[in-house]
């Protein structure tokens, strides 16, 4: 007896059109399949670029492991950047002493890429900064004097100048010059042009005039060290409160030691913007 395979062939078979309509529709599932698998691809490239983009940002703006949020990029002459500027652009503190070390031993930076030569720079940093390099301030140094460019001007190292270097900026009288040495025998020694600012009766105008005749070799700051010194050598720095030392000699008694600035900020003996006055006036040996 023959199978009647019609009614079969009727209800699973397809039309030509129909075939066609098949094809297409297996298609468009097969790209919104594959369409499916390549965009978690495409994120996770896009997640792994992000996670790079941010290991460069961190260590630009990295300083012992912690994060400089004030890490700003600008044009800067290497043979005359201040301990400040250099700070500001990302360089520690230790690379910071490292490149005015350098310039004091008679190092002088002649190209850009020279900073990437100095001994003690992350080579990532010095990397980054080379486009930021503009030598616009130095021309010259010469037994032991740094000169203005285009103008045979003597720049004053604020940590080792006399009075009498003093009184030939304009505005600068006896008066003013020894309240400026008074104050630089205070702190220590500046470590900035701009510490001038908190000399007793210097006016702004003044310092607007002279600040780009003077520069402070940071190398010579004589820092106190904190985990031996006592009231008397601690109030010397203007920048601590009685009731600011007393907390720092107490906390000291009870802890044994202070290890880092951290241990002050984090226990609220001092506040975090004045951390960063006294910090490099101040030793944890």
């Amino acid at each position: 007896m023959k199978l009647n395979t019609e009614p079969i062939k009727n209800w699973f078979g397809f039309t030509r059109r129909e075939r066609r309509s098949s094809v297409i529709l297996l298609a468009l599932v097969f790209v919104i399949l594959i369409a499916r698998i390549m965009v978690p691809e495409k994120n996770m490239i896009a997640e792994d670029i992000t996670a790079k983009m941010s290991g460069i940002a961190v260590l630009s703006g990295t300083d012992s492991g912690e994060k400089q949020s004030s890490v700003k990029l600008f044009s800067f002459d290497p043979n005359a950047a201040s301990y400040d500027s250099l700070i500001k652009l990302g360089f520690s503190e230790k690379e910071a002493h490292t490149l005015i070390s350098y310039r004091n031993s008679g190092g002088k930076f002649r190209r850009p890429s020279d900073l990437k030569k100095v001994y003690g720079i992350e080579e990532e940093k010095a990397e980054m900064l080379v486009p930021f390099v503009k030598f616009d301030a130095i021309t010259s140094k010469k037994n032991g004097q740094i000169y203005l460019k285009d103008q045979e001007k003597t720049l004053i190292n604020l940590n080792n100048c006399d009075s009498a270097e003093l009184v030939t900026l304009p505005g600068i009288g006896p008066v003013l010059s020894v309240r400026i040495i008074k104050y630089r025998n205070l702190l220590g020694g500046y470590v900035s042009v701009n510490q001038l600012k908190e000399v007793y009766g210097l006016p702004p105008e003044t310092f607007e005039k002279i600040k780009g005749r003077l520069y402070a070799d940071s190398s010579a700051v004589m820092g106190i060290n904190i985990n031996t010194a006592g009231y008397k050598e601690l109030s010397r720095l203007p920048y601590l409160e009685n009731y600011e030392i007393m907390s720092i000699l107490k906390y000291r008694e009870l802890k044994g030691r202070i290890e880092k600035m951290n241990d002050l900020t984090d226990n609220k003996l001092i506040t975090v913007e004045k951390a960063k006055k006294v910090r490099p006036y101040i030793d944890f040996r």
